[in-house]
């Protein structure tokens, strides 16, 4: 198959020619498009050091072309609003908690996000701030409940040395 200088190489020819953008990528583009612009997307993946198959950056452009590609939807902020995809700032306004609480919630595996990039924003569903768990933690947090990590019966004491 002969090739032009401004060929766009897809299926196997991508693969022998190593420019195929990587799969982990096409799927964080999945994740992000849901909440986020082409440019915004562009520059989570810059941030974390992604690359398009052929090692450059991404520019709106590129994350565009990628979407049309592998049909993924682009952000639409009534798309968005009527599934239910937010933030995790949005998310911890919509409970009425912190973001710092609501992440750190995240990390216990309480309440279910994505977080497709490395630094990039977090992915969240309505629904998953609808569950019984995320409904018992907000109402815990709000009557200043804390509920430590590990239970204090498993925490060690600290022996300070005093020389």
């Amino acid at each position: 198959m002969a090739c032009t200088r401004n060929c766009v190489y897809r299926g196997e020819d991508a693969v022998r020619n190593g420019s195929q953008t990587s799969k982990d990528t096409v799927d964080a583009v999945k994740v992000l498009a849901r909440i986020c612009s082409d440019h915004w997307i562009a520059s989570a993946l810059n941030r974390s050091n992604l690359r398009t198959g052929r090692g450059n950056y991404w520019t709106k452009e590129r994350v565009v072309s990628l979407r049309t590609y592998y049909e993924i939807p682009c952000y639409e902020a009534q798309r968005c609003e009527a599934e239910g995809w937010m933030n995790l700032t949005t998310a911890a306004k919509h409970v009425g908690i912190s973001d710092r609480t609501l992440r750190l919630a995240i990390d216990r595996g309480e309440i279910e996000a994505e977080h497709p990039v490395s630094r990039g924003p977090w992915v969240l569903n309505r629904r998953a701030l609808e569950t019984e768990v995320a409904i018992q933690l907000v109402k815990r947090i709000r009557q200043g409940q804390r509920k430590p990590t590990i239970s204090t019966t498993q925490q060690e004491n600290f022996d300070f040395s005093t020389t």
